[in-house]
């Protein structure tokens, strides 16, 4: 019959457990890229839904006589272009089971951009022709943010 050590008595403190604690070091590499896949596809969707709804609504407008133009309607055509970004993005990530929050939470990254920059154009800080430029160096970084946020949905 074995016996069991006997163990020694220690106070429980409560210790800052790393987020990938007991992970090993390619579990934690798979994850990053796993998260770096997931960004790269959200960009992937976020170009495909600015190039097809784009094309769409420019056609349409040509059918309708009439454009959209991002030196004279800045904020018009900003916000269109966060639309189309956003619509393909929630189709590939609903696709991709993500849920309601986090895919309207990137969403909004898509119209944060420009709803902070758009002060600054009134104020002639900025140019209407570098509205969109500005919109997207805005843009990249805060969806990071976003995603870091709910890492674990995403990979990380």
């Amino acid at each position: 019959m074995q016996t069991q050590p006997k163990r020694q008595q220690t106070q429980h403190t409560q210790a800052v457990v790393p987020a990938d604690s007991g992970r090993t070091r390619a579990e934690r590499h798979g994850g990053r890229r796993r998260f770096a896949r997931h960004y790269l596809e959200m960009v992937a969707a976020m170009v495909v839904g600015m190039l097809v709804l784009g094309a769409v609504t420019r056609g349409v407008l040509a059918l309708a006589g009439t454009e959209l133009s991002a030196s004279r309607q800045p904020e018009l055509a900003s916000l269109e272009m966060a639309f189309d970004m956003s619509v393909g993005m929630a189709v590939w990530m609903r696709g991709r089971g993500h849920g309601w929050a986090s895919t309207l939470e990137m969403c909004g990254a898509m119209f944060v951009p420009a709803l902070a920059l758009f002060p600054l154009l009134w104020l002639d800080v900025i140019a209407g022709d570098s509205m969109i430029a500005l919109e997207h160096l805005v843009m990249l970084p805060l969806m990071f943010l976003v995603m870091v946020r709910r890492r674990s949905e995403y990979g990380c």
